[in-house]
């Protein structure tokens, strides 16, 4: 069983797999619907949690730096998955571009990271959605005991403390809420992307024009404030590693890749539509971080709703927008919960029916036809963790995740290149090895950058799904079985 760790999906069998889903997809998305899709994707929990927490435990002011380093790794890697998705139009993403040039054995590997950054990417952005939801119903008088809405656990520069709180009850409840809808069965229309997407970049050119005035150059002295002799603490050292933890402000930008089968010039418009959205993201993202770390002090701002501590700092004159702000943050999340949790279910999907993991994991729902068993393990492994982790550690989690599938997309474009040099490629990722390999390097060194503890859990994580691999996926496996019939 152990023979053939390496044996490859093939090309036809892929496009076998595009061919028999090529009636249900429309080739309908235009230029500007595949920038906002990007745009939709990219703007969540990221800049509306994660950068004040980045900016107080590692780089301070300089956080805006930061995002800048997480752009450019993006913008490598996305180019690797631009020329992917214009040869292999089908759904699974990085897992199915892994089966294509890497084999099973790094497929399941890039697989099981998925999982883990979608199932951890949905508990982050719900425990961000309870910070804003218990900000504004405090704004309306309604205020939720803290024992219920945070969680029971802080990690800060000092370790590990109790907070005295029993469990984020918002942060389970918005996932309990977006699984029974998925579960039921929710459709997306891309008027409805494109609705949230004005609500989200409504609310942060608002934040962002009207906090222009509030800003005290005092709190940006110094712009990148002393290591404190601790590696990722301040410093350039604290830069790279806030660049890895907001790398998360950019997941999602390559759902952009996916969108190539159903592209009318996927040439043309994925490309520009990665490029597009990232540039678009990075510029708000850049300008939020230095309004909001001039407003208040970087040293405040290790808490879930960073933009309302922001506007609540300011004053009177800007608590007109505070409700506006929140109710932005909160609508947006909500989708983003939703995607991330559909995303991760899909993932489980793929796999089980690839036979990498239980059949049970395959089925849908007899009457609402959805993937109803991935949907509701995966919710409740979501709704446990939002409910007792720090956004901290779970932004964290889904960085390294999402940075180690980068590495490897960038590694397997070369090694297609290498064996399938012939194939028709709609668009092609230029300077090749140069480009993936500068990709898969700035992952690295945003991984290397990340906490010890991080890289412990993701081995625990990876030694967890080895165990499942190796026990079940690889006695089941549907390509291992047709390449046996074969010989």
């Amino acid at each position: 069983m152990i023979k053939n760790l390496f044996i490859r999906k093939s090309l036809a069998q892929i496009e076998i797999q595009a061919e028999e889903s090529k009636d249900s997809l429309r080739k309908h998305l235009n230029l500007t619907n595949i920038i906002l899709l990007g745009v939709g994707c990219i703007i969540g929990a990221g800049i509306f949690v994660l950068t004040g927490t980045a900016a107080a435990l590692h780089a301070g002011p300089a956080i805006a730096i930061s995002f800048i380093v997480s752009a450019f790794g993006c913008l490598l890697a996305g180019l690797c998955y631009a020329e992917f998705a214009s040869m292999i139009p089908v759904s699974g993403s990085a897992y199915t571009y892994g089966y294509a040039t890497m084999g099973e054995f790094i497929a399941w590997i890039i697989g099981w990271d998925l999982i883990l950054e979608y199932l951890f990417g949905s508990a982050t952005v719900a425990v961000g959605w309870s910070g804003y939801v218990t900000s504004f119903l405090g704004d309306l008088g309604l205020h939720l005991p803290a024992s219920i809405c945070q969680s029971p656990f802080i990690m800060d520069a000092g370790g590990w403390h109790a907070t005295g709180a029993i469990i984020n009850f918002p942060a389970v409840f918005i996932v309990a809420l977006m699984t029974t809808l998925l579960v039921i069965g929710i459709k997306e229309s891309a008027s409805f992307n494109n609705i949230i997407v004005l609500i989200k970049v409504t609310v942060i050119l608002l934040f962002i024009g009207f906090g222009i005035a509030h800003i005290n150059l005092d709190n940006w002295t110094p712009f990148i404030p002393a290591n404190t002799g601790k590696f990722s603490e301040f410093g350039w050292s604290g830069i790279l590693t806030g660049g890895a933890v907001v790398f998360f402000a950019f997941i999602g930008f390559y759902s952009v890749s996916t969108t190539a089968q159903e592209a009318i010039n996927p040439k043309r418009d994925v490309p520009i539509g990665i490029l597009g959205s990232l540039i678009v993201c990075t510029i708000l993202y850049v300008a939020v971080s230095l309004v909001m770390t001039g407003i208040v002090n970087y040293t405040e701002l290790n808490v879930p709703a960073p933009i309302a501590v922001a506007i609540d700092a300011a004053g009177k004159s800007l608590q007109w927008l505070s409700p506006i702000i929140k109710i932005g943050a909160i609508a947006g999340l909500s989708s983003v919960v939703m995607v991330l949790l559909l995303a991760q279910s899909r993932i489980f999907y793929s796999m089980a029916n690839d036979g990498l993991l239980w059949k049970s994991f395959g089925k849908t729902h007899p009457k609402f036809k959805t993937p109803y068993i991935t949907s509701i393990v995966t919710g409740c492994f979501a709704a446990l963790f939002a409910g007792l982790f720090p956004i901290g550690l779970l932004g964290e989690l889904v960085s390294i995740g999402t940075l180690l599938a980068f590495v490897i997309v960038s590694i397997g474009l070369i090694v297609l290149r290498k064996k399938e040099p012939h194939v028709h490629r709609a668009f092609r990722t230029p300077w090749v090895p140069v480009v993936p390999i500068l990709g898969a390097l700035v992952c690295l060194a945003q991984m290397a950058a990340l906490p010890l503890d991080t890289w412990i859990r993701l081995l625990g994580w990876m030694a967890i799904g080895f165990i499942i691999y190796f026990t079940y996926g690889i006695k089941h496996s549907k390509v291992r079985q047709e390449f046996s019939n074969q010989k």
